[in-house]
């Protein structure tokens, strides 16, 4: 055993010391970095009642409000930066084909985040013309744009240059995502500049559902729509709800939209008042990538938030809907030509796309005429030259009898094909909903708040309330699409009110124990100086799922294995698995080791040396130190899921 081993001197025990040093930011910006559209908002946390939402992008889609910008991201040749959202987006269009094919586009990237399995900071993406870049460079050219973005307009708005120092940066991700993606995303706003790991309180990660519940918090009546409720809301009467009360609330917001200062009032709102010590609601966040779900409890007086039941959902982003229209196209017009067409025309590829979203946002369950969808002159010519016949005899031919070509060079779907698009990812949500009810933590649950971009569609809100609304009541925010945003800038104005969370992982170091016949198998035993050791022992810290206050302090003390040892290793692992004994169990990983040097004491250091570890949980960070007790030296360590 050359391994500078620890053996076990306690039980853990856990102290709540949360020694956060308030830093003081006179503006907190939120990013919600969108798997399809992102956008910031920002508050100065001397009135932090008002909310502003950025300045409009410039060059929108029709039927596509664009309070936020496409996720999509240009790069030269040369792979120096060149623009995001609807700028990357238009430019990248209007490009030669000859030359577009040098250029890299980037788009709906963020879910190489979720679906990435061992993720590290040599990732790569693909771009549309197949070459490859590093993630960790588009993600923190991306927020690096969003970060100047911002700057601009504070200093604009204030008259005089603002620093980043003055800011405090939000950034939301997934609640779904594993530790390493999180830990991606603090990097790559590293790499941009927003902080740094000397000073890493400048930035929150915030998890999306829970913004959103922070933000659900502050709605009065008028700011919402309760499909459950049978009495008219606002004067309009149920059945008219699902599809005038959105038009109406729409407009309203529309009329307001010029300000893009939103007042969240410093009060509880309405619906919450209702709620009572103990309560639970679910927040359903359905965006472009992912849904996720997550049970919180009211804690009173402060209404502080306790999560219950561990964040859960997956991959049924809109973007679902978008996969099985691409389905459909294959279907008809052959899986080669669209797989050539993408690569060779991706500029009209993309075009294609954009008129299918606004077409997609026009899908609503009583839709009985039939939804157009143009097709770009490209597609029609490069189909004929690529198959020899014409796009409308391809229709005619695929026996996809829902799909009709029209005169005017469009396809014509009927509302029954629109929302077959739709039902793969729908039923999904539902079965991952239903299995989140079945669940213990989750009986009683009175409110249902369906928040992100993808609750903006009808046939989902519909879903969901015939699926629930006999088991609690169903409520979307208005202006749907930019809760998270609001509520994250609202987390960044006062982080203490999330005080609850579940650990998604078990967390352990690696030590020796007493070998015990029987109860040790025996290819672990380690003899040394005639000592009977049992190594690889997972010594835990804190398991999956049990619930962690922001800030806690887990600590446990340890000794040398051998008394002679000059320097001690300790190594953290981690794992998904509740009940690990070994660290050699599949699924345990290494992700952060404490080395500390013993040398240099004097000959009076007790023989039984102590060496305390402490693990600290904060918001997605985990930090780790260890104190040799005599002599008060000590290492501090961030766990790293990215470099092991």
């Amino acid at each position: 055993m050359g391994d500078p081993g620890i053996t076990p001197l306690s039980p853990s025990h856990i102290v709540v010391r949360n020694d956060a040093v308030e830093q003081l930011f006179l503006v907190v910006v939120a990013i919600d970095f969108g798997t399809t559209s992102s956008g910031y908002a920002y508050s100065f946390t001397k009135e932090p009642e008002c909310i502003h939402v950025m300045r409009r992008w410039e060059g929108g889609d029709p039927g596509v409000s664009n309070q936020k910008t496409p996720t999509t991201i240009l790069l030269t040749p040369e792979r120096k930066f060149h623009s995001f959202g609807y700028a990357a987006r238009d430019f990248y269009h209007d490009l030669d084909p000859t030359e577009s094919k040098h250029w890299l586009y980037f788009e709906k990237f963020k879910m190489k985040l979720h679906t990435t399995g061992n993720l590290t900071m040599e990732t790569d993406l693909t771009a549309a013309n197949g070459k490859k870049v590093k993630a960790l460079e588009i993600f923190a050219y991306a927020l690096q744009f969003f970060k100047e973005q911002a700057l601009k307009e504070l200093s604009d708005q204030g008259g005089s240059d603002f620093e980043n120092t003055e800011v405090r940066w939000v950034i939301t991700v997934p609640a779904i995502w594993k530790q390493p993606a999180k830990q991606f995303m603090r990097q790559a706003a590293y790499k941009a500049g927003m902080a740094s790991p000397e000073n890493p309180e400048q930035l929150i990660i915030a998890l999306e559902p829970e913004a959103a519940s922070i933000y659900c918090r502050k709605l009065r009546l008028h700011q919402m729509i309760d499909l459950s409720s049978r009495a008219p809301v606002n004067g309009y009467s149920p059945s008219d709800t699902i599809g005038t009360g959105f038009t109406q609330a729409k407009e309203h917001v529309r009329r307001n939209r010029q300000s893009r200062t939103f007042l969240v009032e410093n009060v509880i709102g309405e619906i919450w008042s209702e709620l009572e010590e103990g309560d639970r609601y679910i927040v359903v966040d359905s965006g472009g990538g992912t849904v996720d779900m997550t049970v919180h409890q009211i804690r009173l007086p402060e209404g502080h938030l306790k999560e219950l039941y561990k964040a859960t959902g997956g991959p049924y982003g809109s973007l679902g809907v978008d996969y099985e229209f691409e389905k459909l196209l294959c279907k008809i017009f052959g899986e080669d030509f669209i797989e050539q067409f993408k690569i060779k025309r991706p500029a009209a590829w993309v075009d294609l796309m954009i008129a299918f979203e606004s077409r997609k946002r026009a899908a609503a369950p009583d839709r009985t005429n039939p939804l157009n969808i143009t097709l770009p002159f490209s597609f029609i010519d490069y189909y004929k030259k690529f198959r020899g016949h014409s796009v409308e005899h391809a229709l005619r031919k695929s026996n996809v009898d829902f799909v009709k070509w029209s005169s005017q060079g469009m396809l014509r779907m009927s509302p029954d094909a629109m929302n077959a698009l739709f039902k793969p990812t729908i039923d999904q949500i539902i079965q991952h909903l239903s299995d989140v009810f079945d669940k213990p933590e989750v009986t009683s649950v009175k409110f249902l708040f369906l928040v992100g971009g993808f609750a903006e569609s009808p046939l989902l809100q519909q879903a969901v309330q015939s699926a629930f609304g006999s088991r609690c009541r169903v409520i979307i925010p208005q202006d749907v699409g930019l809760t998270i945003l609001k509520g994250a800038v609202l987390f960044g104005l006062d982080p203490a009110v999330i005080k609850v969370r579940r650990s998604p992982l078990t967390y352990g170091v690696g030590v020796l124990n007493r070998f015990v016949e029987g109860k040790h198998p025996p290819e672990k035993l380690l003899i040394k100086d005639g000592t009977r050791w049992c190594t690889d022992v997972f010594d835990k810290f804190i398991s999956a799922d049990q619930s962690v206050a922001l800030g806690e302090t887990v600590t446990r003390s340890y000794t040398p294995a051998k008394p002679s040892q000059l320097v001690i290793v300790i190594n953290i692992y981690s794992s998904e698995q509740d009940n690990v004994s070994f660290i050699t169990e599949s699924g345990v990983k290494k992700c952060g080791t404490l080395r500390l040097d013993l040398t240099g004491t004097d000959a009076s250091v007790p023989n039984r040396r102590e060496i305390k570890t402490l693990m600290q949980f904060g918001d997605t960070e985990i930090k780790a130190m260890a104190i040799d007790v005599a002599t008060s030296k000590s290492v501090k360590v961030g766990i790293d899921f990215l470099n092991y």
